[in-house]
């Protein structure tokens, strides 16, 4: 017996806390997308971008129901407003744009309409009755109501001219019928609706709203040290300011400088990697701090700070930002070390533990102990680097290895910084675990590195682009595709070829609408340091590297050609807008990006074996597009500057290796 009760009690507990689940608002709002984890985590969408926002939006019986799509800055009391419409099957879709940076929310409100649910059953009766008075009745009830909720002079004028009508009409429905089908009647009560039942979500949800260049942008990768004349002798930011007008050529955002701090001198690194330095060995730059300083300091060889913020203005006038390396990692020389100690892994013997990623040690480094009992003013001193660097007039961080620190202090960190300075970006270079790296772009960081490195046949190019652009990831997870890094020479480029670097950049610079290439790859540099491995032979990490800047052969002119291209085709600058396209010859890839009106139209055709000619038939889907089977249309190669006219869904299309992609534009 005493089961039985306990039984009935769980029961009754498990209906109580199933009935919580409902909404007590009379319009139920679910299924809302974009949604994050439930809006435990922002969308992010860049400012002038059109946000689409849906929702399944319902309620009992058949009254006329409304909806907006609500939208503010976080802290402020003030929502924006924009109206939804139905689709289908209970679902309504809103849109709007924010054309400012920083934190903004979203939210909908859903309501009954109760004169239009009033207007459209009094309709249908007076079409079959003479006489409605007592629905007339209800109406005027409803007229008067809503009177008392509205405040503006000139529409209460209005309403009780209404009301006068609808009380001379008596109930007659030709009367009624007139008035309701009035187009000033329609349009009073549409833009002023008469709301009951108003329902809102329970919270907002969070958007992360960035400018531009947080989705769209060409990325150089460059050593200042290695930008002077002599192989012996460190290059400075002078050096780098007269490199400025060559990468301005080829067309490039963003100069990503690894660290330019103070290189430690305990456990130097020599040239390839090797355990011991010679006295001329300049040292990994990510090995930060020394006597000269540490995180806030720079190398005393690259020049002064004031050069430094010379540079970051001289770029400025080529429209080239700089980015700078955010690497949270200390030499033994670091003043941290010697101030903080606490601050690091110490071990029993009392010494601090260098850093070490099986089989790889790294002697010269020691890892931040972030959960150390210090723990506050540990995170506070690494936030002060990050602004003292925006201080110096950088607002983009391309931070190191950021799935070896905790993500709670990314979370923290990145809010805190654009909470202040809403335009700062942060590219999160994590070759980690798949849902490492989705939480690091969900934690706040504005970019993130990919796999894109390791996808090299059509069907996992295919596969991994969808996942990234077609599905819940295209709202948080911003994919930049470097070609290759100082750690990554990929085997395809050590043995493919020129032909296969310019595969590679046609690949990276229009699939995603942010890519980025090492200084070298213009050079078809892609010596390895042995069989098997990714590392670069004689590598810049570990010395300076003196180079002709104009040597042939080279891909300069390609490089600024597709990067012309990308700026003057809007298509082009679209990270959501791929679409893939059918082509049997599996060594082809074929894609293509349009704007949203369809006035720009790209077709990329692009073959990914670099060792022989390709020929194939592409497939398009030219109905999306307006075009009929039986009409002719012109595409125009944008790198060449040939004109191929085409008709029907399919065409032919030859590559080879003086030309192994095709970025065609169609005219209709």
């Amino acid at each position: 017996m005493d089961s039985l009760e306990e039984l009935e009690k769980t029961g009754a507990k498990a209906d109580e806390r199933a009935m919580d689940r409902f909404s007590p608002a009379p319009v139920i709002i679910e299924n809302l997308t974009p949604c994050i984890d439930g809006g435990a985590f922002a969308v992010k969408v860049i400012t002038g971008e059109l946000l689409r926002i849906e929702a399944d939006i319902f309620k009992d019986g058949h009254d006329v129901l409304k909806a907006d799509v609500l939208y503010r800055r976080r802290g402020s009391q003030r929502w924006s407003r924009s109206p939804m419409k139905f689709l289908s099957n209970d679902r309504w879709q809103g849109s709007f744009r924010v054309d400012e940076a920083g934190f903004f929310e979203y939210s909908i409100e859903a309501w009954t309409d109760a004169l239009s649910s009033w207007m459209r059953f009094i309709e249908k009766k007076c079409e079959v009755q003479t006489e409605v008075k007592t629905d007339a009745e209800e109406g005027i009830r409803l007229l008067n109501q809503w009177l008392q909720t509205v405040t503006d002079k000139r529409e209460k004028k209005k309403i009780n001219s209404y009301l006068k009508q609808l009380e001379l009409a008596a109930g007659s429905s030709e009367e009624i019928l007139r008035m309701i089908r009035d187009s000033e009647f329609i349009e009073v009560i549409t833009e002023n609706p008469y709301k009951k039942d108003i329902s809102m979500l329970k919270a907002p949800y969070p958007l992360v709203v960035d400018r531009v260049l947080a989705e769209f942008g060409a990325w150089y990768e460059l050593f200042p040290r290695s930008q002077g004349k002599h192989k012996t002798k460190s290059g400075t930011f002078k050096d780098c300011i007269k490199r400025l007008p060559d990468i301005k050529k080829m067309g490039f955002d963003i100069i990503y400088l690894p660290p330019v701090h103070p290189i430690g001198r305990t456990n130097r690194k020599g040239k390839n990697n090797t355990l011991h330095a010679g006295p001329s060995d300049p040292g990994s730059p990510w090995a930060i701090g020394g006597a000269e300083g540490g995180h806030k300091a720079v190398h005393p060889e690259l020049g002064t700070l004031d050069d430094f913020r010379d540079f970051v203005e001289a770029a400025g006038d080529y429209q080239i930002e700089i980015a700078l390396d955010l690497a949270y990692q200390c030499s033994p020389d670091h003043p941290y070390a010697k101030e903080h100690p606490e601050w690091f892994y110490q071990l029993p013997d009392g010494t601090i533990r260098y850093a070490e990623n099986p089989p790889k040690k790294y002697q010269d480094i020691y890892p931040i102990n972030f959960w150390c009992e210090n723990r506050e003013a540990l995170w506070n001193e690494l936030k002060s680097v990050v602004l003292f660097w925006i201080e110096q007039g950088v607002r983009i961080f391309r931070v190191d290895n950021p799935h070896t620190k905790p993500l709670r202090f990314w979370a923290w960190l990145i809010e805190e910084i654009k909470t202040q300075y809403p335009d700062t970006l942060f590219l999160a270079e994590a070759f980690t675990r798949p849902k490492v790296m989705k939480f690091l772009a969900k934690a706040g960081f504005s970019q993130s590195y990919t796999y894109f490195t390791w996808r090299n046949s059509k069907h996992e190019l295919r596969e991994y682009l969808e996942e990234l652009t077609q599905h819940e990831m295209k709202y948080y997870f911003r994919g930049n595709f470097f070609t290759n890094t100082p750690d990554i020479l990929h085997e395809y480029l050590q043995k493919g070829g020129p032909t296969a670097f310019k595969i590679r950049l046609a690949l990276a610079a229009t699939l995603s609408s942010s890519y980025g290439v090492y200084s070298g790859y213009e050079f078809f540099e892609n010596i390895p340091l042995k069989e098997g491995s990714e590392e670069y032979l004689n590598s810049e990490k570990y010395e300076i590297r003196k180079r002709d800047w104009n040597a042939l052969p080279n891909m300069k002119s390609l490089i600024s050609r597709i990067n012309q291209i990308r700026k003057d085709n809007p298509a082009l600058t679209g990270y959501k807008n791929l679409e893939f396209f059918e082509s049997p010859n599996h060594q082809v890839l074929c894609y293509g990006k349009a704007n949203s009106d369809l006035s720009n139209i790209i077709i990329c055709a692009v073959m990914l074996d670099p060792y022989s000619a390709q020929e194939d038939l592409v497939r398009l889907p030219i109905w999306k597009w307006g075009i009929e089977p039986w009409q002719t249309y012109q595409m125009k190669d944008l790198v060449t500057g040939q004109k191929f006219y085409w008709k029907g869904e399919s065409n032919y299309i030859r590559l080879d290796s003086s030309q192994p992609a095709h970025i065609l534009k169609l005219t209709k």
